[in-house]
């Protein structure tokens, strides 16, 4: 059976999680606590040496990367549900829409959900604790990431992420002003990808996204939780491990 390791439905690791739920796949589901820093810890380490989430095992090969691990769950495991468009240049069109949430989107609102909460887990640790966790990290890059959250991001780095958000919504909106779906007009790996990090900004950036200035969006949202792979995905994860408050 494939198993999936993830954090629950948010951010990257609903992608995959999602995409299982949407296919029907049968998978077992572990999730892992990053209040506790379980996704450092030397036992998951030996599953993904890079110390992050989300990872699919699938008969002994382990696959990182959460919209690659979305693809190669339509090649490996097909079902009657498809999850990419049925003609080339639609599925291009798909990608591009993933390329750009795995390299803008999700980048803007992750700085700014680190400064917001991420910061917390760590701002009662005395500064040798600290140390001893950023020990524990393997990826450089997540180390100073790390040390931002603690110290305190730059104002002038949050201002300009706040820019590329507002850019992003703004971008998604015009889009969805034409469109039900971002790609092919189909639900797809597009649309997935792009709600795992969209799904709640009307809550938690509703400023720049609401029913005024962005509504197609907020239909779009909207819509795909009203999907019964969606709730079902959502009321399989206790609702304090949730992430999408």
């Amino acid at each position: 059976m494939l198993k999936l390791y993830s954090f629950g439905p948010g951010a990257n690791s609903l992608k995959p999680m999602l995409a299982l739920y949407e296919k029907g796949s049968e998978f077992e589901q572990v999730l892992l606590n990053p209040a506790k820093f379980e996704h450092h810890s030397d036992w998951f380490k030996k599953i993904n040496p890079r110390g992050q989430v989300p990872a699919l095992e699938d008969r002994g090969k382990i696959i990182t990367e959460s919209t690659v691990i979305c693809e190669y769950l339509e090649d490996e495991h097909p079902t009657d549900v498809k999850l990419r468009p049925g003609n080339s240049y639609d599925t291009a069109q798909m990608r591009v829409w993933t390329k750009w949430v795995d390299e803008y989107f999700c980048w803007c609102v992750s700085t700014i959900g680190w400064h917001r909460m991420v910061s917390k887990m760590v701002q009662d640790l005395t500064d040798e604790q600290f140390e001893a966790k950023l020990k524990d990290i393997p990826v450089y890059e997540q180390q100073v990431k790390w040390r931002r959250a603690r110290e305190g991001f730059p104002q002038d780095l949050l201002d300009e992420e706040m820019r590329k958000i507002g850019y992003s919504v703004r971008r998604l909106d015009d889009h969805l002003a034409d469109h039900e779906w971002l790609a092919g007009g189909v639900y797809s790996l597009a649309d997935i990808c792009n709600f795992a990090i969209a799904n709640g900004m009307q809550h938690g950036f509703s400023e720049l996204v609401n029913t005024s200035d962005t509504p197609h969006l907020v239909r779009w949202i909207e819509q795909i939780n009203e999907r019964p792979a969606v709730k079902k995905m959502f009321a399989s994860v206790p609702h304090e491990l949730r992430k999408d408050d």
